[in-house]
């Protein structure tokens, strides 16, 4: 259940923009919405108690869906990318806080015996993505406050998708390098 739920979610963020655009004027912002809050209910539902954050970060997206619905509010659409960028950030700026960063979970998932030089390298892969977190959602949220919808689409809808996925192949193929190094 929760691998469904995540999934959801995950294919309910890449069809958000593009949803978003197709209802202009059309629909209440409600709509669009309330169907996420439900989503992020689920997520919240299924989380694990004993993950740090695990209920937070869904009732910080849950609230601000309800507040998108009850305001009713187009401009406020444009910020839920924002919000997304936001929590990853929070959540692997805060797994280098404390615990085991994410791309080390993550690589202990096929790699349980990650030797030190291993860990010391996925610290650094969760710092790059913080910062791509950090610049992403930062793009996001000028396009949300000054651009017109046909840019904000094309961002949240294609390029910063694009941009991820270089930053995916990127690592990939700098990751042999890496561990030759090591």
């Amino acid at each position: 259940m929760k691998q469904g739920v995540a999934a959801a979610l995950a294919l309910a963020g890449i069809a958000y923009p593009f949803a978003v655009y197709a209802t202009l004027g059309r629909v209440n912002a409600a709509w669009v919405a309330l169907p996420l809050a439900l989503l992020w209910l689920a997520r919240g539902l299924t989380a694990s108690a004993a993950q740090r954050g695990s209920r937070l970060l869904p009732a910080v997206a849950i609230a601000f869906c309800l507040i998108l619905a009850v305001t009713d509010s187009e401009a406020w659409l444009r910020w839920y990318p924002v919000m997304v960028n936001g929590m990853m950030l929070a959540i692997f700026g805060g797994s280098l806080m404390a615990g085991r960063p994410v791309i080390e979970q993550l690589a202990r998932l096929r790699h349980p015996g990650l030797p030190p030089e291993g860990v010391r390298y996925t610290r650094n892969v969760t710092r790059v993505w913080c910062v791509f977190f950090a610049l992403n959602g930062a793009t996001a949220a000028a396009l949300a406050a000054w651009a017109p919808w046909s840019w904000w689409l094309a961002y949240n809808g294609a390029i910063s998708y694009g941009l991820m996925g270089l930053l995916i192949a990127g690592e990939w193929l700098l990751r042999p390098a890496a561990a030759k190094a090591a």
